[in-house]
């Protein structure tokens, strides 16, 4: 069952949700894979699952391909090493839902799709182009002399993290082009951040259409990816700011492991301030409050209550 509770990003509509969504999946498919399937002779099936990964906006894809689950995730901001495993619990709440509860207490074995998780790093830390975390790297072991070289793991998660910053040249983004473009549009995002930073989306936009970047796809759908895009961005400034005073009250505790528990408990006490915050940021730029209240998942009459705070306010300012 779809989710409507998160807002899908950029990322996710033009590789999944899109009416060419599919087609751009088999194209990344086959970059990343080697192969040369089609839309045509290939069976995609997306699989929607409660949003695991992160807290409000949803950043990855979940689709079968024949007998093959793929998990693609976009990462903007550090990579998270506990990546394996949140998608521990991300690949078994899909196969949950794939294997009715009463269907695994049969004797006869169960057949289940091959997983692949990938990860596409496009933050501005510096990281390589490519590497692996593994679930592995994680276990605590009886002791320091424990052998674990090519150790065969009873359980393992490995991910595989692709650097899809244009400055980094990956392979991958030669052999998709819609991955290569997608990466520019970033570029040119944060490029109109310094250089523009009151309407730094029109002006990446405005770049991309002019080189021919996704120009299709923004030209299509040019209202609903403007509108994605400041609730994306919006977002996360705002998680960026929850994260940083999280981590100055988990100092001021002045334990290490107060400084990890600070950081999650302030994310998770300021997650319904990051919403209301993000909320009126989006009212101001004039969205309607329905889809304000789909994208941050507060409930519509606070969306309207925070209108008439802001009409108030504006009030105020114009007597004044």
């Amino acid at each position: 069952m779809e989710n409507r509770n998160h807002k899908d990003s950029l990322f996710i509509d033009l590789f999944c949700k899109d009416k060419e969504g599919k087609q751009n999946f088999i194209s990344l498919y086959n970059a990343l894979h080697n192969t040369n399937l089609d839309l045509e002779h290939t069976k995609l099936e997306e699989v929607n699952i409660e949003n695991v990964l992160y807290m409000a906006l949803s950043n990855d894809i979940a689709m079968l391909v024949d007998n093959r689950l793929v998990v693609l995730v976009e990462h903007q901001s550090t990579i998270n090493e506990n990546m394996p495993l949140r998608l521990l619990e991300y690949v078994s709440r899909i196969y949950e839902q794939l294997v009715p509860s009463e269907d695994r207490y049969e004797k006869k074995m169960i057949k289940i799709p091959y997983p692949e998780f990938f990860v596409f790093y496009n933050g501005t830390e510096d990281y390589p182009v490519e590497t692996e975390l593994r679930l592995s790297d994680a276990f605590i072991f009886p002791d320091e002399k424990y052998n674990i070289k090519n150790k065969d793991f009873s359980l393992e998660i490995k991910v595989r993290i692709v650097n899809i910053n244009s400055d980094k040249n990956s392979p991958i983004l030669k052999q998709c082009k819609k991955l290569e473009e997608y990466s520019l549009l970033i570029d040119y995002i944060r490029e109109s951040k310094k250089e523009n930073p009151k309407a730094p989306l029109e002006q990446a936009i405005n770049k991309a259409l002019q080189n021919g970047v996704l120009s299709e796809y923004l030209k299509r759908k040019s209202t609903e990816i403007r509108n994605m895009l400041i609730a994306e961005y919006s977002y996360e400034t705002d998680i960026k700011v929850q994260r940083r005073e999280a981590y100055r009250e988990g100092l001021a505790e002045g334990i290490e492991q107060g400084i990890s528990q600070g950081i999650e408990q302030g994310i998770e006490q300021g997650a319904e301030q990051t919403k209301i915050e993000t909320a009126k940021k989006l009212l101001k730029e004039g969205l309607p409050v329905e889809q304000i209240a789909r994208c941050t998942d507060l409930p519509l009459e606070k969306v309207q209550e925070l209108t008439k705070e802001i009409e108030s306010l504006w009030k105020v300012f114009y007597v004044a």
